[in-house]
């Protein structure tokens, strides 16, 4: 159920291990706006190496990114996350990559695609049921209501989900309805495509002017302008040429907004990521603010956890009890996502008051999660002396001439 990274993903996974799957998505047509902009951390870079899918989405954005931070007219500072990063020899992708979420998810399509499957558009799951054999869910779409029996259903359908109400599990945490930015993508006149463009002014408000790799589109992220009454303006082409006008006093020209939406800082996430044989991954089980470019990372990686596990019990006859070490592994990195977004929102206000830098300080070497490990998991024992790397740890990289 949810056809973004983390339902493609887990797609892709249990195809090619031999498992049949459906995949639906309840909106009719894919999407083409940025939403997810940020990034592709190293430790999906991996995941998509496995998937043999890294070089055409690698191809797609860059990991060379300017942060050109402005007040009003004039630059102040200019850096380049993890521009050091060379690759080694264990870690062969160390830098973040800058590309628009929509691209990759094209590329995750046609690779599923490739094991004769497709995203079913335009199909709702209106309820479900499950059993000691499966589970029996009611879809609708045009053709009417149908009903499905499958072995295990996993929502992977976003901060709302269905799945996740259905369930009746509580989305623990903390919306903050005052703390809101006005988001889109539009075509932008008067700035080089150079560069992620950032104005943090604490009297005039944040704007971020970010150019997508390949394309005339920009994502603006803004503090919403009062209107003639005071109330914030909602998304809207206005709105955020008022936003850029008021901040920036640059001959900034904002034009065909393609997608406009609203961004309200979300922290939240579940305690328990199975309920007998329904799952949840991705931002079904987690959200969190955008502050590190975590995004779509941990929900990929939610997949590529339960992908292996699922198709073990489902064709290679392993205990239903896999399925319970996916939520004991998951749910500490949840929480770690949590806290690094929020943390990395933390180092980029302080950089904001004291006008050294911007949303670079919210990255970090702990946010490219190449640290993330399973050493307290279930399946996780050391069977000689601790050393550089214990049982739990992401394998090193090891390559092998010849």
């Amino acid at each position: 159920m949810g056809a973004g990274p983390t339902g493609l993903t887990l797609a892709y996974d249990l195809a090619r291990r031999g498992v049949s799957v459906r995949i639906i998505d309840r909106d009719a047509k894919f999407t083409t706006a940025s939403r997810g902009k940020a990034g592709i951390q190293p430790r999906t870079q991996e995941v998509f190496d496995d998937f043999g899918i890294v070089d055409e989405v690698l191809k797609l954005g860059t990991t060379r990114l300017p942060f050109r931070r402005f007040h009003r007219d004039r630059i102040v500072s200019e850096a380049i996350p993890y521009e050091a990063n060379d690759p080694r020899p264990d870690a062969p992708y160390r830098r973040l990559l800058f590309v628009r979420q929509s691209l990759v998810e094209g590329v995750l399509r046609d690779r599923l695609a490739e094991t004769g499957n497709s995203v079913e558009r335009g199909v709702k799951l209106l309820r479900f049921e499950q059993h000691a054999g499966g589970v029996v869910a009611t879809l609708e779409s045009e053709g009417g209501a149908e009903e499905v029996t499958a072995d295990y259903l996993v929502g992977c359908d976003g901060g709302a989900s269905t799945v996740r109400k259905a369930l009746g599990l509580e989305f623990r945490g903390f919306t903050e309805e005052d703390r809101k930015l006005l988001v889109g993508d539009v075509e932008v006149d008067g700035l080089d495509p150079d560069a992620w463009y950032q104005w943090y002014d604490m009297e005039r408000g944040i704007l971020l002017l970010c150019p997508l790799a390949d394309t005339n589109t920009w994502q603006i992220q803004a503090s919403p302008p009062a209107d003639a009454d005071g109330a914030p303006m909602g998304p809207s082409l206005a709105a955020m040429q008022t936003a850029v006008d008021r901040i920036t006093g640059m001959p900034i020209r904002l034009s065909n907004p393609t997608w406009l939406s609203t961004m309200k800082r979300n922290v939240r996430m579940v305690d328990t990521m199975r309920v007998d044989r329904v799952l949840l991954a991705g931002d079904a089980a987690h959200v969190h603010p955008v502050t590190a470019a975590l995004g779509a990372n941990t929900g990929v990686q939610d997949a590529y956890n339960l992908g292996w596990k699922l198709a073990r019990v489902i064709t290679r006859g392993a205990g239903d009890g896999l399925l319970d070490t996916y939520e004991r592994e998951r749910v500490p990195i949840a929480e770690w996502t949590l806290k690094t977004a929020c943390d990395a929102g933390d180092l980029i206000f302080a950089a904001m008051l004291d006008g050294k830098g911007g949303a670079e300080k919210g990255l970090t070497e702990e946010s490219l999660q190449l640290g993330l490990h399973y050493r307290e998991g279930p399946l996780s024992r050391d069977l000689v002396d601790a050393g550089a790397v214990r049982a739990g740890d992401r394998a090193p990289d090891s390559p092998c001439p010849g």
